[in-house]
């Protein structure tokens, strides 16, 4: 019988364990640790389990015929490779960060889109990693991350279920988490495809299989975890309408409150699944049951 499980820190991942859910901060933080700090405290009062950061090495990540394009963004115009500096956290923010989710009690980790950045994350210890949907074909990546002998998440959006299946090969099922995602920002309902979540559980029965949501609004996200999520992730914010090319697919903290008090309440309506009649209901069955055998039971 397989065992769908991994263990991350004290936590497990898994189908007889709690919804681990993610709070992404990707970049939200528009490169001010201060607004990380906020969106880290407000993920922990949530009740999330970890918070999730982006790491790029930009002239590595940003293709060269960007590099010069020049944009607008809060600091003034500038070209788009200065603008992916600006927004990337080095060693002094990190170490503040790790400090400060030690500090919590609350998981940190990243999804790190190179190798060197791989490196630099890797100095911290996070207990697990997640490759973004975007780098998921990209095997010498893939090669790294199984060297780690860690936890990966794989994301699976923009992805067809060939190169799903070359990156499960690659990184092999023993440290394994499989995130249904659709990588439109924010998503449309009718783009989500939640049955995916049941396809990739079928597909890889000793794999944890969860949901990085990208829509407004939560419903899919719980529904997620109805079918069968084992972790949710969402992006966090404090504004939607801040500035930032993820915000408007994000969750502000109250909806965070929401939504994992939401999970919770779903974890524990949807019971064993062993018909049994409950204590509550006794009184009502000797008052409403016309039709009873002499134990009680109905004829």
């Amino acid at each position: 019988m397989s065992k769908r499980e991994i263990k991350i820190g004290n936590n497990f991942i898994g189908d007889s364990y709690p919804v681990f859910v993610i709070a992404e901060i990707g970049i939200n933080h528009n490169g001010s640790v201060e607004l990380a700090k906020k969106l880290i405290v407000g993920a922990k009062a949530a009740g999330c389990n970890a918070v999730k950061f982006q790491k790029r090495t930009p002239e590595i990540c940003v293709p060269k015929d960007q590099w010069n394009i020049e944009r607008d963004t809060p600091w003034g115009r500038m070209t788009y490779i200065d603008y992916r500096y600006k927004v990337e956290f080095g060693e002094d923010e990190y170490s503040e960060i790790d400090s400060f989710c030690k500090s919590l009690g609350i998981i940190w980790f990243a999804s790190c889109w190179d190798e060197p950045s791989v490196n630099f994350i890797e100095s911290f210890n996070p207990p697990l990693y997640k490759m973004a949907s975007a780098i998921i074909t990209d095997n010498d990546l893939l090669l790294r991350y199984k060297k780690l002998n860690k936890p990966v998440i794989i994301s699976t959006g923009m992805s067809t279920m060939e190169e799903i299946h070359n990156a499960v090969n690659i990184l092999g099922t023993e440290n394994l988490l499989i995130a249904h995602a659709t990588s439109s920002y924010p998503c449309k309902n009718e783009e989500l495809n939640l049955m995916v979540i049941q396809t990739l559980r079928n597909l890889y029965p000793d794999t944890p299989v969860g949901y990085s949501g990208h829509e407004t609004g939560l419903a899919p996200s719980l529904a997620a975890v109805t079918i069968g999520a084992s972790f949710v992730e969402r992006h966090i914010t404090l504004d939607r309408a801040m500035w930032g090319t993820d915000q408007a697919a994000s969750v502000e903290i109250t909806g965070f409150n929401r939504l994992v008090r939401d999970i919770r309440d779903i974890e524990v309506a949807l019971g064993d699944g062993i018909k049994k009649v409950y204590e509550s209901e006794i009184a009502a069955r000797a008052k409403l049951r016309k039709i009873k055998s002499e134990n009680g039971v109905l004829k």
